[in-house]
């Protein structure tokens, strides 16, 4: 009781520390951040203490901080946002390192640092190589092992690994010694372990509860995640394209606005020397540089046997065509080809030929008569455009990744102490209660009442109907227990009766039935302690047997009284007739047996092996069936030592009763023929108990006298 209701205190307890933990381990993460930001440090330090709140808390507290942490840094370093799924995979890979005690245990902690540094500095190297879109940043370690035939990619991996292991140490160190300077009882207040055993664990026969609420949770929220994502980011896509067609067109547009186009034949034919071309041709520069979305801006006017250059002024990236200058059509653009030739506007058209990956707009330029005379051209990169969708992506799956990641954790969180738990509570609290010996239910009531749960739903509901019902089923097993017990004292006192009357024919042994059953029983008890017969010495079985014990006798009621009473020694035909009250008794035990259903798995049945087989030999030499060693029943080879044993040392009408100590001699003289060696061992190993029985016997026996 005290376990259980400890066990659900502790978790009340541990919901209202989880919150201010958080908050601590965030301020933490932040301070010590800005601080190594501020000293311009090479590292981040700013993990510790999402893997405080671990390594304290569990995996919730860790998961919130790590998640709130860069969500935080975001404000001032959206790059922060970008590495929250990172700081979450820290705060679970500690999580579980924590729950198996490895974090404080040293060889354990290098596994701990060296999984936090893959993390890190493994996952994180590869989520900073695609947001830079390929190009490789490992630092001077990268850079040495690059020299030395490293692919960038594996160099950048090393190198990155190693500055993360240098971080991660110096966190881990941090949180080690936080945790050995803690006092315990602060330390514990935090604490995820220490649950109690009972409510942690619950057989089930496929998948749990818990198993089956994390996949539906996380299931749902990755299909949401990527569906969501995959929306935005295509919506994002269409929207930047959109954006720069609308950008080209523009620039177009303020370049078609730069010439004058009924001179284009002779800005062709002469070039720089026509009156101004050279004012033209730098504002189409000076367009390529305001815009740095722009790659190029050209003139060309469309004829058959190909582009002819009107303006292609010089970039960054190389000098342009001369005037005149002939240019072969793009495979992209054979199929506009016809509607360039008759003057018409094209779709924008997105090609990666001659002159790189570029989305190109063309824009018709019409002279004073109405007639197209060439094309305004403008081609903005799409790596730089894919360059920036790729951030936008990043940025989106990190979020979503980390909402989902965090969500599911809460969910599971709330399932774990709104439902799992009380179910396991009660299911545990039950079992216990199934499991209480008789006389203790009231004791498993107790641990039932005891787990107080108040979850204000259907689950609490469930509760109390389960704890009304077993307070009932306590009450109906009590009466039950008061009934059976008086129907057991009825049998026993009527058995004994029964016994009684049989042996009171005989005037000598009034008392024998009662110290039998005395000797059996410390026989029995005693043969259990020491490990004998496992599967057969139970209590319900000791029980039987002891009360069974009193009939093993009950087939001389039909030896004729001057037989069973003759002060001397019977002849032979006496003694065989005397013999059958062996068979007798099992006839009278199997009528009985046939009256009563079911009784033949009970008490009868040890009645009938006792009445039939009590004087049979050890070496076969008894009687009624002769038979020898363990194929005597163990009830019956019981008995005999205590037949014997109490008609040895009992007074009869024609003998005195032997001392103790010659009654034990012979008994032990007749191991191995007469008795079970190990009945006789047990037996004699309880030598005082026996006395003492005898001995309260003798003392009765002799007042009777």
């Amino acid at each position: 009781m005290d376990t259980m209701s400890a066990g659900m205190t502790e978790l009340r307890r541990r919901d209202r520390n989880t919150a201010l933990l958080c908050a601590v381990c965030i301020l933490i993460n932040l301070c010590i951040s800005r601080l190594a930001s501020a000293f311009g440090l090479s590292l981040y330090l700013d993990s510790i203490g999402t893997i405080l709140a671990a390594a304290l808390g569990g995996i919730l507290p860790g998961v919130v901080t790590g998640f709130v942490t860069n969500l935080l840094k975001g404000l001032w370093d959206l790059s922060s946002i970008y590495y929250i799924p990172i700081n979450i995979g820290l705060a679970l890979a500690t999580a579980y390192f924590a729950s198996r005690n490895c974090i404080l245990r040293f060889p354990h902690a290098l596994l701990t640092l060296v999984c936090l540094a893959l993390i890190g500095g493994g996952i994180g190297s590869l989520l900073t190589w695609w947001l830079n879109g390929s190009v490789f940043s490992g630092g001077a370690l990268a850079a040495q092992l690059t020299e030395r035939g490293w692919s960038p990619l594996t160099a950048q991996l090393a190198g990155d690994f190693v500055l993360d292991l240098e971080d991660k140490a110096i966190s881990l160190a941090v949180v080690i010694l936080l945790l050995k300077l803690l006092p315990k009882r602060l330390s514990e207040t935090f604490s995820s372990q220490g649950m109690s055993p009972l409510l942690e664990k619950s057989k089930v026969r496929r998948l749990s509860l818990r198993t089956k609420i994390v996949l539906l949770i996380a299931g749902l929220m990755l299909f949401v995640a990527i569906a969501v994502t995959g929306i935005t980011i295509t919506l994002y896509n269409n929207s930047i394209i959109d954006e720069n067609i609308t950008l080209a067109y523009s620039a177009a547009r303020i370049a078609a606005e730069s010439f004058d186009a009924d001179r284009v034949p002779e800005y062709i034919e002469q070039g720089e020397a026509a009156e101004g071309y050279a004012e033209s041709e730098a504002t189409l520069s000076r367009i390529v540089e305001s815009a740095d979305k722009i790659d190029y801006v050209y003139v060309y006017q469309i004829r058959e046997d190909g582009c002819h250059v009107v303006f292609d002024p010089d970039t960054a990236a190389g000098a342009g065509d001369d005037p005149g200058d002939v240019v072969e059509f793009d495979e992209a653009f054979l199929e506009a080809l016809p509607t360039l030739l008759a003057g018409g506007e094209i779709e924008p058209i997105i090609s990666n030929e001659k002159y790189g990956w570029l989305l190109s707009v063309y824009l018709p330029v019409f002279d004073s008569q109405g007639t197209c005379q060439c094309y305004v051209g403008v081609d903005i990169s799409m790596p730089r455009l894919r360059a920036e969708e790729r951030v936008f992506q990043t940025e989106m799956i990190s979020l979503f990744l980390g909402f989902t990641m965090l969500i599911t954790t809460l969910a599971l969180w709330l399932a774990e102490y709104s439902v799992i738990r009380p179910i396991n509570s009660i299911a545990a609290a039950t079992a216990l209660f199934a499991r209480r010996s008789k006389g203790a239910h009231r004791e498993g009531l107790a641990v039932i009442e005891s787990l107080d749960i108040q979850t204000g739903d259907e689950i609490e509901n469930l509760y109390h109907a389960i704890a009304s019902t077993t307070e009932e089923v306590v009450q109906n097993l009590i009466d039950i227990q008061r009934q059976n017990a008086q129907i057991t004292r009825l049998q026993s006192g009527l058995i004994m009766v029964l016994a009684d009357m049989v042996e009171s024919r005989d005037k000598c042994t009034g008392n024998h039935v009662r110290n039998t059953a005395s000797y059996v029983r410390l026989i029995l008890e005693h043969m259990q302690k020491k490990g004998l017969y496992p599967d057969i010495l139970t209590d319900a079985y000791i029980e039987d047997v002891v009360s069974s014990a009193p009939l093993h006798d009950v087939g001389k009621i039909q030896v004729p009284d001057a037989l069973l009473n003759k002060p001397g020694k019977l002849t032979d035909e006496e003694f065989a007739l005397m013999k059958q009250h062996t068979v007798a008794g099992g006839e009278i035990i199997d009528s009985a047996i046939e009256q009563v259903a079911d009784a033949s798995s009970g008490y009868l049945n040890e009645a009938r092996k006792l009445t039939v087989y009590h004087h049979e030999r050890w070496d076969g030499k008894g009687y009624p069936c002769g038979i020898k060693g363990e194929e005597i029943p163990l009830s019956a080879r019981v008995m005999a030592v205590a037949d014997v044993f109490d008609a040895l040392v009992s007074r009869r009408s024609y003998k005195e009763g032997f001392p103790v100590d010659k009654a034990l001699s012979i008994i032990r003289e007749e191991s191995g023929t007469h008795f079970d060696p190990e009945v006789v061992e047990a037996f004699l190993e309880c030598e005082s108990e026996a006395r003492a029985i005898a001995e309260a016997a003798t003392i009765k026996s002799a007042k009777e006298y």
